[in-house]
């Protein structure tokens, strides 16, 4: 059996199962165990099968049976535990994915005994023996802060890898690590973040537990990293969840505590919000640096060497550069970049995105450790006491782990002497930062535990899309979007205003399928207002369904009757639904609202033609001439009027006006083009035509398109409908 048959075994069993369809789930879960030839989950098949046959018997005789529904959860549950656990096996033994290949290859490296981890994992004890002490003792410390590495790299390995805990004892050594007493943050982080890629590749109920322990821990590195892996693990499983009633009871204790539950809400939103990432990532590159780039050779024709050597205007930037940003219009997509950033957003993975070649993140472990100076990779960087803004830069909040070792290793590129110089300076900027990160600390631990889960996040983001076997995982990030339908939520959403914010989060980023999913249920479980029926109206709108946007416009309108902005949005969704009268009747009342305004004058008259009372519609346009005087849309609206009133000789004035101004469209021309094959100048038509197709980018059926909309008007105006396809070929050929 092949890898790609083993999974989708495993995937239609999930399927089955989740509908509780248990007869087929156990004729494919037999499959695989066929394939790994366990005698002892044979005979747990069996028995659990015998129970199921013996209560389906009594189900079908009619007897009443108040254990059944408890009998079949139980199945269930047992079903997908021993389905995971005959994937996860069948696939270290065969599988060429580099997770089970290292999975498999695990057990014949170097092993560590509990002895020897408990030993290594004191170095903050044995560090601390030669601060007080005279001497040079770095090579000491050096030794005991590799070995530490080591045991760490190696833990890391270990709860990532192994499937089983208890073999070697290791449970011990977790519940050691994350407890309270013991205080090294990197350890901790490393095993979190182990067992939680431990879950996200199979489920383990016993492991799960696992990670909410860690979920209770009172180091808020401990807590926040396992809140995160927490929301991703619970989000994969999710229509599993249910069927464990001690996993459930633990999460609604967990969620009892409002600040576990606020920072779960924090990470909720976090996560959603990676779905940014790659796009400020393509506008970085694609529309930022390029166009930077660009200005570049402008900007250095200022700086001629009489300029660089007065020192007093070293710093002094040229004024016309910000006018040349300006005129590019980079200055607009880098006040959108500082905006983003401002909001949170991770404007910083395409800039590091090509710093993670160097050899540090050849140890997949890496990818997952918490920045620290005394790791031998960057140490070099922190020798000396002496503050720098290095240091301070790095222990703020702008980078997340997994970019500050980055930034680390390439400083550690550059010559030593510019290196030094940079280390050296503003000491005074440095002390500031310094403060102010202390303080934050101190005063505001919730934006504190908010900015370790957002970097621990980006962390992951990068390892998922970065890592070069990152296509042989399961994506943590292809649920970013599934959050909302997650049991954890469910438990959270209890605060009504949760759902809510997620919503508003949803539909503040355009994500209008996922905020209209919020927006229905919050309608059904509160008192809607106008506002919630607006949003739910422009959701289905902005997603095409236009008549579920109306009711929802209308249902806003009684609400909150005669609101200009609901009226507009419904008067639109009548025009595109196809109902031109009441289309009208609704622009026709916004202009009672609302008087003389120029575009629901313009719609009016689009009504009045789609209902061909071209009369009454040429004298509200031409009113509108009057009053707005050289209006490109006022005349375009004219001379399509005019076109299809056929009033030529009013059309073609109005056209000699437009074809005047600049920046014109390709549709323009053509009903200009019209206009004119209608007057029987062909000559000045084909030109226009012409010239109608240049705009079009020389696309041939969009300017079919553009041509034949009109088709009707040109029989009206006396062309010959055989006459068409003629001037066709002969614009084609003129082509």
């Amino acid at each position: 059996m092949t890898s790609n048959e083993v999974q989708n075994i495993y995937k239609q069993i999930l399927i089955v199962l989740s509908k509780g369809k248990l007869k087929f789930a156990f004729e494919k879960t037999r499959e695989l165990n066929a394939e790994l030839k366990s005698p002892s989950i044979n005979d747990r098949l069996n028995e659990m099968e015998e129970n199921y046959t013996f209560m389906l018997k009594y189900f079908l005789e009619g007897v009443k049976d108040t254990e059944r529904k408890s009998l079949l959860n139980k199945l269930i549950t047992q079903l997908f535990s021993i389905t995971s656990q005959l994937r996860d096996e069948l696939l270290t033994r065969d599988s060429s994915n580099f997770e089970f290949s290292q999975k498999r290859y695990f057990p014949f490296m170097p092993q560590w005994t509990n002895q020897e981890i408990m030993e290594g994992l004191k170095r903050k004890e044995k560090l601390a023996q030669f601060e007080s002490s005279e001497g040079d003792f770095s090579q000491q410390e050096a030794n005991i802060e590799i070995k530490f590495e080591q045991i760490t790299n190696y833990l890391f390995n270990y709860f990532w890898l192994t499937s089983n805990y208890e073999t070697g004892n290791k449970i011990e050594i977790f519940r050691f690590i994350i407890n309270d007493n013991y205080t090294d943050f990197v350890a901790k982080s490393l095993v979190i973040s182990g067992l939680t890629l431990n879950l996200w590749r199979t489920f383990d109920e016993q492991k799960l537990e696992l990670l909410i322990d860690a979920c209770q821990s009172s180091e808020i590195n401990t807590k926040q990293r396992a809140l995160v892996g927490l929301c991703f693990v619970l989000a994969k499983y999710n229509r599993f969840l249910p069927y464990f009633p001690a996993i459930r009871n633990r999460l609604v204790l967990l969620t009892d505590d409002t600040s576990t539950a606020s920072n779960l809400q924090n990470i909720i939103i976090q996560i959603i919000a990676t779905t940014e990432t790659e796009e400020i990532s393509r506008k970085l590159q694609e529309e930022i640096f390029p166009e930077l780039m660009k200005l570049r050779p402008m900007m250095n024709e200022n700086l001629d060497a009489e300029n660089l050597m007065n020192l007093d205007e070293w710093a002094e930037q040229n004024p016309e550069w910000e006018e040349m940003m300006e005129k590019s219009g980079v200055a607009d997509k880098m006040k959108e970049f500082a905006d983003m950033q401002m909001e949170g957003a991770d404007v910083y993975m395409s800039t590091f995105s090509m710093l993670k070649s160097f050899p540090f993140f050849n140890f997949l472990s890496n990818w997952f450790i918490p920045f620290d100076s005394e790791n031998n990779a960057v140490k070099p960087l922190f020798n000396d006491n002496e503050k720098s803004l290095i240091t301070a830069f790095l222990s703020s909040n702008i980078m997340c782990d997994s970019d500050r070792y980055s930034f680390c290793l390439s400083v550690l590129q550059m010559p030593e002497m510019q290196r030094n110089m940079m280390k050296q300076s503003f000491n005074e900027a440095a002390e500031q930062m310094d403060e102010m990160n202390k303080d934050e600390a101190l005063h505001s631990p919730h934006i504190q535990a908010n900015n370790i889960s957002k970097h621990y996040i980006q962390g992951l983001f990068r390892f998922f899309k970065l890592f070069p076997q990152r296509n042989d995982f399961a994506d943590m990030f292809s649920i970013s979007l599934i959050l909302h339908k997650s049991y954890l939520f469910d438990f959270l959403s209890v605060d009504e205003q949760l759902k809510m914010n997620i919503a508003e989060y949803y539909f503040s980023k355009k994500l209008y399928n996922q905020a209209l999913e919020l927006f229905i249920e919050i309608e059904k479980e509160t008192t809607p207002t106008a506002a919630l029926y607006q949003k739910i109206g422009y959701s289905y709108q902005q997603t095409s369904q236009l008549f579920q946007a109306l009711e929802a416009y209308k249902k806003a309108d009684l609400i909150q009757p005669d609101d200009y902005w609901t009226l507009r949005k419904m008067a639109l969704c009548y025009r595109l639904t196809g109902n031109a009268k009441k289309a009208l009747e609704t622009y026709k009342h916004i202009d009672f609202i609302k008087p003389d305004q120029l575009s629901v004058l313009l719609q009016i008259a689009n009504g009045l033609i789609e209902m061909k009372k071209t009369d009454e519609a040429l004298k509200v346009l031409l009113k509108l001439n009057e009053d707005f005087e050289e209006n490109i849309k006022v005349w375009r609206a004219i001379i399509l009027c005019s076109f299809k009133a056929r009033n030529l000789q009013q059309a073609n004035y109005f056209c000699e006006l437009l074809l005047e101004k600049p920046d014109l469209t390709a549709y323009d021309y053509v009903i200009s083009a019209h206009i004119d094959w209608c007057l029987q100048d062909t000559k000045k038509a084909l030109s226009q035509y012409k010239q109608g197709l240049e705009l079009c980018q020389n696309k041939w059926e969009d300017f079919i398109a553009l041509f034949l909309q009109d088709k009707e008007s040109l029989k009206a105006n006396g062309i010959d409908e055989q006459e068409i396809p003629l001037i066709l070929d002969g614009i084609d050929y003129s082509r």
